[in-house]
C-alpha cells in the first residue's frame, strides 16, 4: 500500500468550477500532477507523459530538457532499427508536448512563460543517418 498526497483547489470547489468538470483534484506524482478523478483506478497509472490529465510540474522542466537531449543523441550515435527510431521519436514528440504544456504553468512571478512571450520548446537538431561500415561517396 502506498500513501500519495492530494491536494484539494478549494476556490474551483467554492466557485462551482468543479462541477463544470474543471480540475480540483491534484495527485501528486512527484514530477507532476494527475487530474484523474478515480486515479487510484487508472490502468495506466505512472505512464503518464502521454496523458490529458497530467499536469508536469515545472521543477522537471530541467529533467524534460535532459532527457530530450538524450534521445536526440541516441538519434546521432546508435543506429537503430525502424522500430527505436519510432520509439525515439514517439518520446520526443511527447516531450516537446509536456515542455509546451509548461509555458502555461505560473511562475513565482505570477505571469506564465507564454504571457512573457518566451519560446516553449528549442527546436531539435536536424540528424542525419549513419551507417556504419558504408564506404563515402563523393
Amino acid at each position: 500500500m502506498r500513501t500519495i498526497e492530494v491536494l484539494v483547489d478549494r476556490d474551483a470547489v467554492a466557485s462551482g468550477a468543479a462541477a463544470t468538470g474543471e480540475p480540483w483534484q491534484y495527485y501528486d506524482l512527484g514530477h507532476g500532477w494527475c487530474t484523474y478523478s478515480f486515479f487510484e483506478q487508472c490502468q495506466h497509472r505512472m505512464a503518464c507523459a502521454r496523458c490529458d490529465f497530467y499536469i508536469p510540474k515545472n521543477s522537471s522542466k530541467a529533467r524534460l530538457f535532459e532527457a530530450k537531449e538524450n534521445l536526440q543523441r541516441m538519434l546521432a550515435s546508435i543506429p537503430l532499427t525502424e522500430c527505436e527510431r519510432a520509439a525515439v521519436d514517439d518520446g520526443q514528440a511527447a516531450i516537446a508536448a509536456l515542455l509546451d504544456r509548461l509555458t502555461d504553468v505560473s511562475i513565482p512571478a505570477g505571469a506564465t512563460p507564454r504571457e512573457l512571450g518566451l519560446p516553449s520548446v528549442v527546436n531539435m537538431l536536424p540528424t542525419a543517418e549513419v551507417r556504419h561500415g558504408t564506404p563515402f561517396a563523393c
